[in-house]
């Protein structure tokens, strides 16, 4: 099981991006979905997340400019990002908790992280 995030890249403030991560192998079921971020000398911390009902959270910091959505047919999740501000600037990992075909266990799972530039 593997995660492959996309979608970063540098904008203006005010700008928008929007960004994607497909998990893909044997999986059998994907529980919690979500996005994580890391700035320079910060910890990770979340962005927002997503149940498999599709019951969100998101952080202060971003609610009601950012927007996560799923696709569970193409195991995807993404994150749509209005509004950015330099202090959204970071490296974005997306998560998932997925059970496998093989295993009867749940297992987080993170992508390795897309870069998100906010400057003008």
């Amino acid at each position: 099981v593997q995660l492959q995030a996309s979608g970063g890249g540098s904008v203006q403030p005010g700008g928008s991006l929007r960004l994607s991560c497909a998990a893909s192998g044997s999986i059998f079921s994907i529980d919690f979905m979500g996005w994580y971020r890391q700035a320079p000398g910060k910890q990770r911390e979340l962005v927002a997340t997503i149940t498999g009902g599709g019951s969100t959270n998101y952080a202060d910091s971003v609610k009601g400019r950012f927007s996560i959505s799923r696709d569970n047919a193409k195991n995807t999740v993404d994150l749509q990002m209005n509004t950015l501000k330099p202090e959204d600037t970071a490296v974005y990992y997306c998560k998932a908790v997925i059970r496998s075909r093989y295993s009867p266990s749940w297992t987080a799972y993170w992508g390795q992280g897309t870069q998100v530039t906010v400057s003008s």
